[in-house]
């Protein structure tokens, strides 16, 4: 008898000690909720260096990290890289300039999933310039920059990936 009641006074001992332990240790495990917003998406991406050092630039940063929605169409390296000689250098040059302009002109100030875009659809931007949304046989448009990566989802917005620079009309 006296060997059962030690069996199960040690049992108890055991088990009041790990749940003590494993209680202490999920306490100190706890963490606040990281957010990912449309900004850590440029930034996390291997093909949005330009993009990312743009944003930076023209301090788009605080705007682009808030509550939002935003949905971005972002261009790639590529697409800057594809920019006449010596136009990005320029930009860069005057970032509260055209560079802020243009860079507003590719944030649109709702969530535009893929799903619930049209054909000739226009979205006004936060620079306050429609772009025109094309579907076709080729693909998802926007003005004439191919959506090719569509619907990175943030916590505080979309993200398109896009083929081309959009850049706003003058008028």
């Amino acid at each position: 008898m006296k060997k059962n009641f030690l069996k199960f006074t040690s049992l108890f001992l055991l088990l009041g000690i790990s749940a003590v332990t494993f209680t202490s240790c999920e306490d100190d495990e706890i963490t606040p909720e990281t957010k990912k917003t449309v900004v850590d998406v440029i930034v996390n991406s291997n093909d949005h260096n330009t993009l990312e050092a743009a944003v930076v630039a023209a301090n788009l940063t605080g705007t682009l990290s808030g509550i939002g929605p935003f949905t971005v169409f972002a261009p790639t390296d590529a697409a800057f890289a594809s920019l006449p000689a010596g136009t990005l250098e320029a930009l860069l040059a005057d970032p509260s300039g055209q560079l802020t302009d243009i860079l507003k002109y590719h944030v649109v100030a709702a969530n535009a999933m893929s799903s619930s875009l049209s054909d000739g659809q226009e979205i006004t931007t936060l620079l306050g310039k429609n772009v025109t949304v094309t579907i076709n046989n080729n693909g998802v448009f926007i003005n004439d920059a191919k959506v090719t990566v569509a619907d990175i989802k943030a916590d505080n917005g979309i993200v398109h990936v896009i083929d081309a620079v959009l850049i706003p009309t003058k008028k």
